[in-house]
């Protein structure tokens, strides 16, 4: 591989107004499509196997005038202050509006609040639930219009209007506060490298990537139906990873100026070597995220493989248009005129790098700092124990959206479970009584503690399958409402037996109940898998047995310090002022799986690009801790300015309207920390100083089993310095011309 990606480097680097030509055409064609394409995202979940799932499929055969699997939305009206909706001019209005409702594009339904019971007992609040023909995706813009026109023609009547559920889902966006992230890694670069070129080239083809990936999403969704979180993931990822990838190879190609070699050459074995560990690393990352579809849920299958598309196009940019922009730049990226004076001194070899002086003081006292490190990792991972998951709903919206405003104002007025009622299936087929069954079954409900309200039984045509409302007392994502559905699964076995009928929770609450614990039962399972994956890779890398360890063990800790970090912030709203965090509530059931994929992936890259130095100066004859020293001379400074600038770009995404982004950004930015400050550049240094030359024995029998992959092209270095003499260094070519 390394061979390959150094006959591309020279390649691109020759070649650089054609690669350049096919890059802008690529982002062209796709950036057409996307502008003309109409895109269809959901926060819809279901899955398979499910109770939930399996009633509401009973539910779609055997009601199929309720559109069991369609769009819902509450339409919540509120009088204005003095006034009650119960007066005949404003119910007139209300019922013209739910008239209006009930003739909109796609409705199936609309249950009226005067008949069905839901005005609030003070006359102010009232809401009609409105159910579609059709899933939230297949949504058509007409029918959006026509629920936005009913809310417009009820402000202007003088009631307050405000609507909730999933056909008025919230589109996520991105704000100006994500900018700061690039802002800073702008600046990191140029402090890093000391030449506005150097750190302007990552930056320009992390932004042409991230361009090209999110526009082939955009097109992709016009075709199939995405998460609308998809494009924000990608976003976040794909700009993160680009830079870092593209500071990386940068790095290494003015290490080769340096050494006096020409500048193709220079781009050759800067792919050869760095470009190697970017593939590597890439590659992790990428089955890490693929890995997430293998759970079985489309919204977390489709943030996975939008973010993995996403990784795979900043590594090709990395590989192609990379070497093409630094053949355009020619030797300015070597002329740092930013450069300090303790750079100037650093490079001259006056002064020791930090990171070599921190090396040293690790060196110097593992067994402290090896305790310290683990010690406060797993002090912040303590929250951890109290983990809670479940799905975002209208309370964990934009505060002053009309989602937020219809959950908060139907609260107010009935009470927090009437935001999340459950939907009760009776299947008595099998009975020889339903109506008995169903009348046994609402009795059951009304005896259950946390149960606001119960309704009457309804019948399929056939009278064998009932249907039963049971509002909860607590909020839908309330552990009592977990419970109380619990409660009632555990109950149906009993009235099964004494009936003959069987006894379903589903709706909106329960299939966001059985998503939560399907992913909580994943989390283990995943983890492992992602764990073992670790192993074999590193081993492959490294080949050794103790240092896949300690970087697997090391990957654990980060994990675990991050995941306490995410519910002391967004469970127990601890510094909930300072992150902007309005509800505090349950963690997001797809944040933690999603977190060990990708904190997995680039836990790899900062171990792949630190401790690959010290093997390599290792097998050439250095002590182990002067090996430890030499790989942070070269690597520390680097790995220093990408986690700083990965650290940056996902901090930008913690002030997101959007609950889920905000918390994904926060687990992220806070993982890349620990990882890259606590544990490779900490903890690696420390267990590579206590285990001495034992880090890096490998059984001859497991030597001879695995294969060479040479992440750090030390064989094509060798090749090419046992080469004659300008037989692997062409003429250099002039900057900017082909």
């Amino acid at each position: 591989m390394a061979t390959f990606l150094y006959r591309l480097g020279r390649f691109s680097f020759r070649r650089r107004r054609l690669v350049l030509m096919l890059w802008i055409a690529v982002l062209a064609v796709v950036g057409i499509g996307a502008a003309g394409a109409s895109s269809s995202t959901s926060d819809s979940f279901a899955i398979p196997g499910t109770q939930s799932q399996k009633a509401l499929d009973l539910l779609e055969k055997e009601f199929p005038q309720a559109s069991a699997d369609g769009a819902t939305a509450r339409v919540v009206f509120e009088a204005p202050d003095g006034q009650k909706l119960t007066s005949t001019a404003h119910k007139t209005e209300v019922e013209s509006l739910v008239a209006d409702l009930g003739k909109a594009d796609q409705v199936a339904s609309v249950a009226d609040p005067y008949t069905s019971g839901t005005v609030s007992k003070d006359g102010t609040i009232a809401y009609a639930s409105v159910t579609y023909k059709v899933a939230e995706a297949d949504m058509s813009d007409a029918a959006r219009a026509d629920l936005e026109d009913v809310a417009q023609q009820g402000e202007r009547a003088g009631l307050a209007v405000s609507m909730g559920g999933n056909a008025v889902s919230e589109e996520p966006h991105q704000s100006a506060t994500e900018l700061v992230g690039i802002v800073i890694a702008a600046v990191v670069m140029v402090i890093t490298f000391g030449s506005l070129v150097a750190a302007g080239l990552p930056l320009l083809t992390a932004l042409f990537g991230v361009g090209t990936a999110i526009a082939g999403i955009t097109v992709a969704s016009a075709a199939i139906d995405l998460s609308s979180n998809t494009s924000t993931l990608a976003l976040m990822l794909g700009l993160a990873v680009a830079i870092d990838y593209a500071l990386f190879i940068v790095s290494r190609y003015r290490g080769e100026l340096k050494e006096g070699r020409a500048p193709e050459e220079a781009v050759g074995r800067a792919l050869g070597t760095a470009g190697s560990a970017v593939v590597f690393a890439g590659l992790t990352v990428v089955i890490a995220l693929a890995g997430l579809s293998v759970i079985g849920i489309k919204v977390l299958s489709d943030i996975g493989i939008g973010a993995a598309f996403a990784v795979v196009v900043a590594v090709v940019i990395a590989l192609t248009l990379l070497p093409a922009m630094l053949g355009f730049a020619g030797p300015r990226v070597s002329a740092g005129k930013l450069k300090t004076r303790r750079m100037r001194a650093i490079e001259s070899g006056g002064r020791e790098p930090m990171g070599v002086r921190w090396s040293k003081f690790v060196l110097r006292n593992p067994v402290k700092v090896l305790g310290v490190s683990v010690a406060g990792l797993l002090l912040l991972a303590i929250p951890a124990l109290s983990l809670q998951l479940g799905m975002p709903g209208d309370e964990s919206a934009t505060p002053g959206s009309t989602q937020r405003t219809a959950y908060d104002t139907v609260t107010d007025g009935f009470g927090a479970g009437y935001n999340g009622p459950l939907t009760v299936v009776v299947d008595a087929r099998d009975s020889d009584d339903p109506k008995a069954a169903a009348n046994d079954a609402v009795t059951l409900l009304e005896g259950l503690p946390d149960v606001a309200s119960v309704s009457p039984a309804t019948f399929n045509q056939t009278g064998d399958v009932a249907l039963i409302r049971a509002v909860p007392g607590s909020s839908p994502t309330s552990e009592k409402t977990v419970d109380l559905v619990s409660e009632i699964r555990d109950r149906g076995p009993t009235l099964q037996d004494d009936t003959g009928a069987e006894l379903m929770v589903t709706g909106t609450t329960a299939l966001n109940i059985d998503i939560s614990g399907k992913l909580n039962d994943a989390l283990i399972p995943y983890l492992c898998v992602v764990v073992g994956l670790a192993l074999v890779l590193l081993m492959l890398v490294f080949r050794s047995i103790l240092v896949p360890i300690k970087a697997a063990a090391g990957f654990l800790l980060s994990v675990l310090a991050t995941l306490g970090v995410v519910v002391a912030v967004f469970q127990w709203g601890w510094l909930a002022d300072l992150f902007g965090v309005a509800q505090t509530g349950p963690i997001v059931s797809v944040l933690p799986i999603f977190l060990i994929g990708v904190v997995f992936g680039l836990a790899m890259d900062y171990q792949v690009f630190l401790v690959t130095r010290m093997r390599e100066e290792y097998v050439h004859g250095a002590e182990p801790r002067e090996a430890v020293v030499a790989g942070f001379r070269h690597g520390a400074r680097v790995v220093t300015a990408a986690a700083v600038i990965m650290i940056s770009v996902f901090a930008g995404f913690i002030f997101s309207d959007t609950a889920m982004i905000k918390s994904i950004g926060l687990g992220l930015a806070a993982a890349v920390l620990f990882d890259a400050f606590v544990v490779r550049m900490t903890i690696v240094p420390a267990v590579m100083a206590l285990l001495g030359r034992r880090a890096w024995s490998l059984p001859g029998w497991l030597d001879r089993l695995l294969p060479n992959v040479d992440v750090e092209g030390e064989k094509l270095r060798h090749v090419l310095d046992d080469a004659p003499e300008g037989a692997s260094e062409p003429e250099p070519v002039p900057s900017g011309r082909g």
